[in-house]
């Protein structure tokens, strides 16, 4: 990728290991968002760089990464120790190189969870930002992935879609109620996980992409 001055490339050494990471500046951003994948997905996967553009053009700048597992082009998530790791350090270098005045961290999928999980250890910023967060695996309800939810205390917007099959809505608003108040839940009405809604639903995956963007900017406006 050509880097300019509002896209700039790094290296980010992970352990023993590196990891590409892109920076792309938002015109007159309030913050960064340190924007990690999902288990299937990359950094430039269709869904990444349509969110990311969403996010840019309301003033918010995106840093997108690859973990360790896909810069090695393998298809095997990592442990989460190791993908906590990797968002730890990609943060630490968007503190040295940019210096943020609003730090956000999160992601789509399994990229949001290893980034809640450091929320929830106490890691350092000032919000976190979920995008599909995987409630439970695909049709194993039981397996509830929220014992460490309450124990973030960061300002936290979620967004699910009502047809996500790794979030049952009944099961995410009971765990909600063990949440603090700086959680935001917002339902994307159609949606799966992918934030993709039918035809049949009267709009587009483009309209629910501006929501959650225009969500966020709300958002974004009401931290400190």
């Amino acid at each position: 990728m050509t880097a300019s001055p509002a896209s700039i490339t790094w290296r980010v050494e992970v352990g023993a290991d590196a990891v590409t990471a892109v920076y792309e500046a938002a015109g007159d951003a309030r913050g960064v968002f340190v924007f990690a994948h999902g288990a299937g997905g990359r950094m430039d996967d269709a869904g990444m760089l349509r969110l990311s553009a969403a996010f840019r053009a309301r003033g918010l700048s995106t840093v997108r990464f690859n973990f360790v597992y896909r810069e090695k082009g393998s298809g095997r998530p990592d442990p989460m120790p190791r993908l906590m790791e990797c968002v730890s350090a990609v943060v630490a270098r968007v503190r040295d190189e940019v210096g943020p005045p609003l730090l956000v961290i999160g992601g789509r999928s399994m990229g949001g969870r290893a980034a809640s999980m450091l929320a929830a250890e106490g890691f350092a910023c000032d919000g976190l930002l979920l995008l599909a967060y995987p409630l439970h695996p695909d049709k194993q309800p039981e397996k509830l992935r929220d014992a460490h939810l309450p124990s973030i205390h960061a300002p936290v917007l979620c967004f699910n879609g009502t047809r996500d099959a790794l979030c049952r809505r009944d099961l995410m608003e009971a765990t909600l109620q063990r949440v603090g108040p700086n959680w935001t839940m917002h339902w994307l009405e159609g949606a799966d996980h992918s934030f993709h809604v039918l035809k049949s639903s009267g709009r587009t995956d483009e309209q629910v992409v501006d929501e959650v963007a225009d969500t966020t900017r709300g958002w974004l406006a009401g931290l400190r």
